[in-house]
Formats: structure tokens, sequence, C-alpha cells
């Protein structure tokens, strides 16, 4: 099965990483302006109907976080991709999962994805520090942490 390879390593990590930094200088920055998510147009072509889990999937795509900072070709990408899942789920064509696969790992569908792009969610991490600040992060529910000894553990005297 077709796929994009392992994950690249760590740029400080490579052998004379100042080509990692090189790399980096020489990317393109460009200024995009977001646009909201459009919707799904009435039926598909032919005039099928939107299956319910195809239309599920496309709503949880403005829940994404990414979603945020997709352009218009982002979206239209995505309404592409749209056809193909419908495809799949309506029409039973799952010769077509490999390429539903690749074009959702465009945007880190899964966490393999997101490490591939680089890509971090931070609301978890975030959430613990201020429980942490706040006093109630997972150190201060848990308490005290020992090791214990094998009399503590089965009840019997060691030896």
């Amino acid at each position: 099965m077709a796929g994009r390879g392992p994950l690249p390593k760590d740029p400080s990590k490579l052998a004379g990483h100042g080509r990692a930094k090189a790399r980096s200088q020489q990317m393109k920055v460009i200024m995009i302006e977001p646009v909201p998510q459009p919707a799904l147009p009435k039926e598909r072509p032919g005039g099928l109907p939107w299956p319910k889990l195809t239309r599920e999937w496309w709503a949880r795509w403005a829940e994404e976080p990414m979603a945020r900072e997709f352009s218009g070709p982002d979206w239209a990408f995505l309404m592409d991709t749209a056809l193909l899942h419908a495809a799949v789920w309506a029409d039973g064509e799952v010769k077509l999962l490999g390429e539903l696969r690749l074009r959702t790992a465009k945007y880190g569908v899964t966490p393999e994805d997101r490490a591939r792009l680089r890509i971090q969610y931070s609301s978890a991490d975030a959430a613990e520090e201020r429980l942490e600040q706040s006093g109630a992060g997972a150190r201060a529910r848990r308490g005290q942490i020992r090791a214990l000894k094998p009399d503590e553990i089965t009840g019997e005297p060691e030896g």
C-alpha cells in the first residue's frame, strides 16, 4: 500500500544540522486569508444524495482546530475529498480508500499524520499546566508516590 514513508528526523539530530537551518531559511512565507467552511452542495454530481456519514464527516472538519486557518483551496480540496468519502460510504467504492487516506493525511487526520506534518495539539498540555498551577494537577491529585517493598505487595515476609 502506498504511503508517505518514515517520519522525518529531528533537524537538530541530522549530521551537519546547519543544512537544516539553511533549508528552513529557504522557506517562503505567504500570508493567506482564512475562509469559513463552505456548505456541501445540496447533492452530489448526478443528483445523488450525500450519505449521512459524509455530512457528519464534513461537519467535523468545521470543529478541527486547524480549519480556522484553511484557505479557499484547502476547502476545495476537501470538497473533492468529500466526493471520495461519499463514494466509499454510499456506493461501496472501497478501492478509493487508499486515495481517501492519502488526501486526509495531508490535513493531519491521525496522530501519525500530525507527527509527520510536525503538528502538535497543545490544549491538553495547556489545560494540565493550568490545573497544576491551581494545585489540581495530576501530581496534586495522586499525592505522594513511593515504591512498595516485596512483603507489602504479597503480605508475606521477605525471605
